[in-house]
């Protein structure tokens, strides 16, 4: 069988969200922020550049540090490094934007080489010297994007625009810049620091989207651009949080026309309600980017029923010959090209939905509320294995899409529980096969007889039983 790529698509164990994905010569590199498993902090770790070389997509490394947490900027350690991108300028040097969580000020660092390592080069500044982030009229800096355009004109992104609560909260902690007016963009200089003209209005926020066509999807965080056959994206979070949406326009400083979601992090279909969501869901970022022939949305989806424990996916995007992207829903075979194999062993955790018998929620902010999510399941950690927690009767975790041939049988590995794992297709109404477990000293591995129809499936274990039950792993046999 061939190596074959999962979502998450990094080994497992780790825990890299807010991906911006560039391709530099013939690898993929993926500039992204990290956290830490159980952590009640965002973006606890060190700046790491993962990448992948083209010709396989399942084969990630990371073979330094990029840019250390503690540095001089940051010499205490104790302040976070938040969501990063890079871009190359036009001197053929790589550069890393970032900002140290709410600290308002946009911090740059560069590299003779796209995966590091980086070194501190100066903070984003106004043409009279004064640091962005401090004049009257800057937006809040937060999630800095670049992108540098053929002519070697480079574009610095950034903004912040929660809901009205959230804004109130950060003013009464004396955050300056805290508005709901949207994102905004730069020229920069070529010295890759100083900007270059007046702001423009990326996408509005949710104080100023009337008569936008950005209604229900306004800007949020998390800004992006890239050049898609002459046409520029502007890729961002939207007000909702679990969105990736995305604007276009004819110049990478628009006007910006409302496309569309690419995906929600949750499974929400575009409108719907939280009620109607098929995962946990949390805040999203990620963007875009042509892989072989193929676009590609990166994002990141939650675990530990926290928004600290992030981990990164990605799922092909089809453009329409008139530009438009259509909403693409999470799978558990992202990168792989197609459908997983029919047949060897999968790990619980590249399960793309999961849900209790009452549905799913958006995850908890910080440990104090995690008791709210007792009845639920949730992806957790121990030791150097993933696995599923809690699976109460009537809980659902499904894995998108496995191309199965003359399937004969399916186990389950899992731990405690009494009664049976149930395995349906395709969201049927009746269980293709009936795994009896029991309730053994650590985890047991059970199996069953089964028959599926020949094709491409999505496959929905539920547990059927008393208490609870951990999974570890299932196996399809031929």
């Amino acid at each position: 069988m061939k190596k074959q790529s999962f979502n998450p698509y990094l080994p497992e164990g780790k825990y890299f969200p807010d991906g911006e994905p560039h391709v530099f010569g013939d690898r993929v590199y993926v500039y992204c922020s990290q956290d830490k498993f159980g952590a009640n902090r965002f973006c606890m770790g060190d700046y790491e550049v993962w990448s992948a070389p083209l010709s396989d997509l399942s084969d990630w490394t990371c073979k330094k540090i990029a840019l250390p947490r503690k540095n001089a900027y940051n010499k205490s350690g104790f302040k976070c490094m938040w969501a990063p991108d890079c871009t190359r300028g036009a001197d053929g040097l790589y550069y890393l934007y970032f900002c140290f969580g709410f600290e308002n000020r946009i911090c740059v660092a560069r590299s003779s080489e796209p995966d590091g390592p980086f070194e501190l080069y100066g903070v984003v500044k106004h043409a009279d010297g004064k640091i962005y982030g401090t004049k009257k009229g800057d937006f809040m800096c937060f999630d800095p994007a670049a992108f540098t355009a053929e002519n070697g004109q480079t574009y610095l992104y950034s903004g912040f625009a929660p809901g009205r609560a959230i804004r109130m909260g950060l003013k009464l902690k004396g955050l300056k810049n805290v508005g709901g007016k949207g994102g905004q963009v730069f020229r920069l200089k070529p010295d890759m620091l100083t900007l270059d003209g007046e702001p423009k209005l990326t996408a509005p926020g949710c104080q100023n989207s009337k008569g936008t066509g950005f209604e229900g999807h306004e800007f949020y965080e998390a800004s992006s651009m890239r050049e898609i056959n002459g046409k520029y994206y502007f890729v961002y979070s939207t007000i909702k949080s679990h969105e990736i949406a995305y604007a276009f326009s004819d110049a990478p400083d628009g006007p910006f026309t409302f496309g569309g979601v690419i995906i929600s992090n949750g499974d929400f279909g575009m409108g719907d309600e939280p009620e109607k969501a098929k995962t946990y869901w949390g805040n999203n970022h990620g963007s875009l980017v042509k892989l072989n022939g193929q676009w590609y949305i990166f994002y990141h989806k939650q675990t530990n029923k926290t928004e600290q424990s992030r981990q990164g996916c990605a799922e092909p995007v089809q453009i329409d010959a008139d530009g438009r992207i259509q909403q693409v829903e999470t799978t558990s075979c992202g990168l792989n090209g197609g459908p997983l194999e029919g047949e060897g062993t999968y790990p619980a955790y590249i399960a793309c939905n999961l849900r209790s018998a009452k549905g799913a929620c958006k995850c908890a902010y910080g440990p104090f509320r995690r008791w709210t999510y007792g009845n639920h399941p949730c992806i957790t950690q121990e030791g150097n294995r993933e696995y599923i927690q809690n699976l109460r009767r009537g809980a659902v975790a499904v894995f998108r899409y496995f191309k199965t041939e003359e399937l004969k049988g399916i186990s389950a590995t899992v731990r405690g529980g009494e009664g049976a794992i149930e395995v349906f297709a395709d969201g049927r109404d009746k269980p293709f096969a009936k795994i009896p477990i029991r309730n053994e000293d650590g985890w047991a591995e059970f199996s069953a007889k089964c028959v599926l129809d020949d094709g491409v499936h999505s496959l929905s274990f539920t547990y059927n039983g008393e208490g609870s039950c951990d999974l570890l792993e299932f196996k399809l046999k031929k």
